[in-house]
């Protein structure tokens, strides 16, 4: 019997199975999956099989932290049904669990030509952190940053002072030119000219000397510091060499039983290099299982299953789409010769809805954007509040849109008719005279009545259009608050973005070092629902022509 098959603990006969399979990159989990997630939770929750501190029993401890599991809806040679389980990464330092579906490749079975690099490496990383902390090499680090410092302002005094004689000589040429005899005059220029060329020559000499003397203390330096950077030279190259073995270790099934590798999947790809940890996600192992052992793919669901980490906007049992950096590509093959549910993203979401004109004179217009609009056109559907305007407005130089709103979000836009109104408006949004209320309504309760939110953001590289939290990388965020009201779990709020990041309000709503509740109907950070709602609710800034100060406002549909 297989065991990694789990066969459902109820009766499941009446319950119709899709007709299709899941698209995985944007779906809403099938009641068949719902079933088959609801009884992996509950294992999560008794389990005693493996060690890990998930966070979920309200002791928050330094190493707690949840996990990406998904669940696998199969059909076996005789039509039934089971599901298969697995989780994204390690497990308690772990790559294999009785209760999981195996990894694609096994990189920490034990005596693996992985393990014995690694440990190599380990032994090289060791050995760069105990010639780190040489107090030597602190010391002579200081002395070479000093020295550095002393030689550069030296010379550039030497510098000044030079200029400072050049300066002298040219005012007394100046004064001389007609008290002097013309024999004394041109006297005077040749001393002044091979008094330049002596102190031009004394600095260049006087350079060459300081540097010597630095040279000898950067050597004592580097007498240290080379064994450091030749071992991370060395590791360098040895974990390049690991990294590319390791992806020709992973191949990849489909339906039809063609492999490749991740090499083979990523090469026509940009970026053309995989990302590290491609393939150790949960949909593909999944999918390697079910195609080794003949089993038919009916439906997939991925949920997060504790603590979020402090990039991320993940919750507790929420589901999550497979991600696009390292699954899309690998999943494409796997996937491939499966009637699948067609990609909604391609669907244009704007069909039979109307751009509403809030305000319009000769110079811009402000519009109020229903929600699933884009305001510009996208890769797969061009259909959008800028082009909607240019088939208006033919004859035109506009319209040009001046900022933009989510796809999903609702609301106020303004539209240029020229460029010049465009340049003063835009310099309007860069210099933050442009003031916009934006309401939202929150899954979740907000103690505090009103707030500021700081919290830097910039795009997941692996998983786009989503953004993250990055203290290192990411572009300054802030967002003003204040709640309206509270009822039955759920929050009103305004919002007043001070900065204007993609996804800004999304993921400081839903960020648990946000306010920790996502926006209802949010399908990124939070749970899908009939809309998203947030509304561009008001906005004021200066008329660019007539200079007046100006408002709009329009209320939410929710």
């Amino acid at each position: 019997m297989n065991d990694k098959l789990h066969r459902f603990s109820s009766d499941v006969s009446q319950i119709d199975l899709p007709e299709k399979f899941t698209f995985p990159f944007y779906y809403e989990p099938h009641p068949i999956a719902l079933l088959a997630v609801d009884e992996l939770q509950g294992y999560l929750q008794t389990q005693s099989d493996f060690n890990h501190d998930f966070g979920v029993d309200g002791i928050l401890t330094e190493n707690a932290l949840g996990k990406m599991f998904g669940v696998l809806v199969v059909a076996d040679d005789n039509g039934i049904l089971g599901y298969l389980t697995a989780f994204s990464g390690k497990l308690g330092d772990q790559n294999v669990h009785k209760h999981f579906v195996p990894p694609v490749f096994d990189m920490l079975e034990d005596g693996s030509y992985f393990v014995k690099e690694s440990n190599k490496l380990d032994i090289i990383n060791k050995e760069i952190l105990k010639l780190e902390s040489q107090p030597a090499l602190q010391e002579r680090k200081i002395k070479l940053e000093e020295e550095t410092l002393i030689t550069k302002q030296t010379i550039e005094q030497q510098k000044i002072e030079l200029k400072s004689f050049q300066k002298e000589r040219h005012a007394l040429r100046a004064t001389s030119e007609t008290e002097l005899s013309e024999a004394d005059f041109a006297a005077l220029k040749t001393q002044h000219n091979q008094e330049s060329i002596n102190d031009n020559f004394l600095l260049r000499e006087y350079t060459v000397y300081l540097n010597e003397k630095l040279q000898i203390v950067r050597a004592n330096y580097d007498e240290l510091e080379f064994p450091i950077a030749e071992r991370r030279a060395k590791m360098k190259k040895m974990s390049f060499a690991l990294q590319s073995w390791l992806f020709e270790q992973y191949n990849f099934l489909n339906i039809d039983c063609e492999r490749k590798n991740v090499i083979d999947i990523f090469k026509h790809k940009l970026p053309s290099i995989p990302p590290s940890g491609a393939g150790d996600c949960a949909a593909p192992k999944l999918f390697q299982y079910a195609f080794l052992n003949g089993l038919k793919p009916i439906a997939l669901s991925e949920f997060w299953w504790g603590r979020p980490p402090n990039s991320n906007s993940r919750k507790h049992k929420y589901f999550y789409p497979a991600c696009r950096g390292k699954c899309e590509p690998i999943l494409e093959h796997m996937l491939s010769g499966i009637d699948m549910d067609p990609n909604p993203l391609l669907v244009n979401p704007a069909i039979g809805k109307e751009l509403e004109t809030v305000f319009e004179d000769d110079h811009l217009l402000v519009i109020n954007k229903p929600a699933e609009f884009m305001s510009v056109p996208g890769k797969s559907v061009t259909d959008s509040v800028q082009e909607r305007l240019k088939a208006k407005y033919l004859n035109s130089t506009g319209p040009m849109i001046v900022h933009r709103l989510d796809m999903s979000t609702s609301g106020l836009m303004i539209v240029t008719k020229s460029k010049e109104v465009h340049k003063r408006l835009q310099e309007q949004f860069k210099t933050r005279k442009v003031k916009k209320r934006y309401i939202a309504l929150l899954d979740g309760i907000v103690l505090d009545d009103e707030g500021y939110i700081n919290l830097p953001l910039r795009v997941d590289l692996d998983n786009r259009p989503y953004q993250i939290v990055c203290e290192e990388h990411g572009k300054s965020a802030r967002t003003k608050y204040e709640v309206i009201s509270r009822s039955e779990g759920k929050t009103r709020i305004y919002f007043y973005p001070i900065t204007g990041r993609t996804h800004q309000l999304r993921v400081h709503a839903s960020h648990h070092l946000g306010l920790n509740a996502p926006i209802v109907g949010d399908d990124l950070y939070g749970l899908r629902g009939e809309r998203l709602c947030l509304h561009a609710e008001a906005i004021w800034f200066v008329h660019p022509v007539s200079g007046d100060e100006v408002s709009f406002e329009v209320e939410c549909g929710f």
